[in-house]
């Protein structure tokens, strides 16, 4: 048995992946069996409805009672210090987006999965939403990139490092869509900010990309949203995030621990490297 352990059970999407594992055994073999944060309502609650035994305090106590981690905290500020110390003890760990909020942060977490030869793997959802292979399936009648525009909910305010906390899902969806070019931490980006919008414009190789951040609001939804401009056609599509939309993330993380599939380095580092200079320029 492949044992998991969770860290920051305040997500939701600690619920879905217990789901996934103890309630619907999606992944034969492989069950949370640990939480952390100590005993409280929201974790005393976890426990009794995926049958977990193990509540301790701190990350580290995972080490020696399971065999991996899922990393859940909305403050991607805090990834790295959760994960280095399991990382160098040889725990696999999966990270919710975001994989970190600077590039330090993510530069260093690479380096401890690296040193231990640890699998590590994070990943925004919208990666995996059907509309991502339509845009691909499309390109011969786009032919020609020239624009791609990914608009959704963000808040540069968020006590989650701001636009990171949802802002990486417009990021990773525009590089899955460009086929995930490297970006550098020196990209070149043009932001501005009007009221509850913030619009960030830059170039990735000849195609220029809009990212356009709309404060949600308490009684209305901003769903996420693409459009790709080539010289044959313009398609537009919303960007649709199912009941099971983390199941995916959980099922690349197990092929990458179980065939230990080395980093892919340039796909973790890139679009943390593009939301960092756009949050510098807000």
């Amino acid at each position: 048995m492949k044992r998991i352990g969770f860290i920051g059970t305040e997500n939701s999407h600690t619920d879905h992946f217990i789901r996934l594992l103890n309630a619907e055994e999606r992944h034969p073999g492989y069950r949370a069996v640990a939480l952390v944060g100590g005993p409280s309502e929201r974790n005393n609650a976890l426990a009794e409805a995926g049958d977990i035994s193990i509540i301790v305090d701190n990350p580290e106590d995972l080490i020696g009672q399971v065999d991996a981690a899922v990393i859940c905290t909305r403050d991607g500020a805090r990834h790295r210090e959760q994960a280095e110390p399991l990382l160098k003890a040889g725990l696999p760990v999966l990270m919710d987006k975001p994989f970190a909020t600077t590039t330090a942060d993510a530069e260093a977490v690479i380096v401890a999965a690296q040193a231990s030869e640890t699998p590590l793997d994070s990943s925004s959802a919208l990666r995996f939403v059907p509309e991502i292979a339509e845009f691909a399936a499309a390109a011969d009648s786009l032919k020609e990139l020239r624009r791609l525009t990914v608009s959704g909910p963000a808040d540069p305010d968020s006590e989650y490092s701001g636009l990171f906390f949802y802002g990486i899902h417009h990021v990773e969806a525009a590089l899955e869509i460009l086929g995930n070019p490297v970006i550098g931490a020196d990209q070149a980006v043009d932001v501005t900010r009007r009221g509850d919008t913030t619009t960030a414009r830059t170039l990735i190789g000849d195609v220029e990309v809009e990212f356009v951040f709309v404060v949600p609001g308490a009684d209305y939804r901003i769903p996420f949203h693409a459009q790709l401009i080539g010289t044959g056609a313009i398609i537009a599509k919303e960007l649709t995030l199912g009941g099971d939309y983390n199941a995916p993330l959980l099922a690349k993380f197990v092929d990458v621990w179980e065939s230990r599939t080395p980093i892919d380095v340039e796909r973790l580092l890139s679009p943390v490297n593009l939301l960092a200079a756009i949050s510098k320029a807000v």
